[in-house]
């Protein structure tokens, strides 16, 4: 399993890269989880700047928390760079930033936590109870981040609330705009499935980068045939 953050620095300064599903070590195994993420942090050492790329279509809630609240407590300066999705709880973590910058064309995505469950009606109330305290948690770094009402939080939240760079820093869930281009046709398309109200031009982007890459797929798959055509007639 590949974890899906990167961290190297130079000097006093990190770059952290965050591309891909935030997992937990209940769905894997501890290389992936929260707890890594914060002994990777360790050993970054004494740094002054964080500068962390996100495009991720988010994952598990309770380790993209944790990771928040290890960014947002780090005595270095961090700096987020949406580069191309910061959905669902990878949008939390963005909210950890003392800067948050949208390139071009990227996006965020807010919505409320959601979770597959089984058992008994009371097992169940459990787990809606356990949803409601999450989404809670939510609303809170959300409403302090932006500084919109906790009503209004919650109303978006409900909503899946996809919004473009332009908008994530005019209503305050971004501090600026950066002309660089996204590069959201990496997210893959199985990870948008996930979602309800994904805009058209999202999926579009990665419908070019899905066919684009099935060609390939076919070119290689022509290419090996080709090879042991050869090799069974002996060229």
């Amino acid at each position: 399993m590949t974890n899906y953050f990167q961290m190297k620095a130079t000097n006093n300064v990190a770059q952290i890269d965050i591309f891909g599903d935030i997992v937990s070590e209940k769905w894997f195994d501890e290389e992936t989880s929260a707890t890594s993420f914060r002994d990777a942090l360790k050993e970054l050492g004494d740094v002054s700047t964080i500068n962390l790329s996100i495009n991720s279509g988010g994952g598990s809630v309770f380790d993209g928390i944790a990771i928040y609240n290890m960014l947002k407590s780090h005595k270095a300066t961090v700096n987020v760079y949406v580069e191309g999705l910061a959905a669902s709880i990878a949008s939390v973590i963005a909210m950890a930033g003392d800067t948050i910058t949208m390139r071009s064309g990227s996006m965020m995505m807010v919505h409320m936590p959601w979770t597959l469950s089984q058992g008994n009606a009371e097992e169940m109330r459990k787990t809606a109870d356990t949803l409601e305290k999450t989404g809670d948690s939510i609303v809170d770094i959300y409403s302090e981040r932006t500084g919109i009402s906790s009503d209004d939080i919650r109303n978006i939240m409900n909503d899946e609330t996809w919004l473009s760079a332009e908008e994530a820093v005019e209503q305050g869930w971004a501090t600026k705009l950066d002309q660089k281009e996204a590069v959201m046709n990496s997210v893959p398309k199985e990870i948008l499935g996930r979602f309800s109200n994904v805009p058209k031009n999202v999926l579009a982007r990665v419908e070019k980068k899905t066919l684009s890459q099935d060609r390939l797929d076919l070119i290689e798959r022509e290419k090996q045939t080709l090879k042991l055509l050869k090799d069974e007639i002996g060229e």
